[in-house]
């Protein structure tokens, strides 16, 4: 299969085309960086890309979270995805699968699966997030076959929880430590999944059936969990415990994709946060 993925050169990206190839796809990356930049955000440069690259199936891993700009992330979600699925849907391709978050669920009891519709919130921050996400889905379905990964916090390389980046920053007092995530070590709820089991999901993503899939980690867990063995790993002062959290904050469950046969080569944060193997 030709496969066009969309972020090639992002945290997934970087691990996906790798893992495409060894598959026996082709790949044709497209990113802002590289010998051939295409922005996302300039519809007619999109078109010609996707034209130009008369793939099989598009994978859309594009993200703007660099300098941690909640709108600007929104906007690629949003108009970004539009752009991407219109150039798709002229050249003829059906199939599209595209990254999502495990994060947007309405609040409830226990982690959501994906029978939970997403927040109906109409609070910001939060409900701006949320609306840009449903933007994002909401789009990519208009293609007659589209997979929707809803990932769970990413961490591993080239990450903001990787050994040195903006969460350890932060853990060790740095006040210009930029990302968008908590340190509060409360009772919200949180799903990771390393960033190469996220990858792996999308090559296998490629051959299932339309719909969202959860794509986490098997220990949803709260902060005051989590957040010290990650300040361990990163070796950075792990912070009090505090109670209290987001009643949206709930994890996620993992059980419709496992039953297609994926299943994280990290299953928890417990061991995972420490690997320093890069997948």
């Amino acid at each position: 299969m030709r496969v066009l993925v969309a972020g090639a050169t992002g945290a997934v990206g970087r691990q996906l085309v790798p893992r495409l190839e060894a598959a026996g796809h082709e790949v044709v990356g497209l990113s802002r960086r590289g010998p051939r930049p295409v922005d996302v955000l300039d519809a007619g440069a999109v078109r010609r890309a996707v034209a130009e690259a008369a793939p099989d199936a598009v994978v859309h891993q594009l993200t703007d979270l660099g300098a941690a700009d909640g709108t600007a992330n929104n906007r690629v979600r949003v108009e970004g995805t539009r752009n991407l699925v219109d150039a798709a849907r002229g050249a003829g391709v059906g199939r599209i699968v595209a990254q999502s978050i495990s994060w947007a669920y309405a609040p409830g009891d226990g982690p959501a699966d994906e029978s939970v519709p997403l927040d109906p919130t109409d609070e910001p921050p939060r409900s701006r997030i949320v609306a840009g996400v449903r933007a994002l889905e909401d789009t990519v379905a208009e293609l007659p076959e589209a997979v929707v990964l809803r990932y769970g916090i990413l961490y591993g390389p080239g990450t903001w929880y990787a050994p040195g980046g903006a969460v350890a920053a932060a853990l060790a007092g740095d006040p210009a430590a930029r990302f968008l995530g908590s340190t509060a070590a409360d009772d919200a709820v949180s799903s990771f999944v390393h960033v190469a089991d996220a990858a792996e999901a999308a090559v296998r993503a490629l051959a299932w059936p339309s719909g969202a899939y959860n794509v986490v980690d098997d220990e949803p867990a709260p902060g005051h969990a989590w957040l010290p063995v990650l300040a361990k790993a990163l070796g950075v002062p792990a912070p009090a415990r505090s109670g209290g959290g987001a009643a949206w904050a709930r994890g996620a469950v993992n059980a419709r994709a496992r039953a297609l046969g994926w299943a994280p080569a990290h299953p928890s944060w417990r061991t995972g946060f420490a690997d320093r193997d890069p997948g």
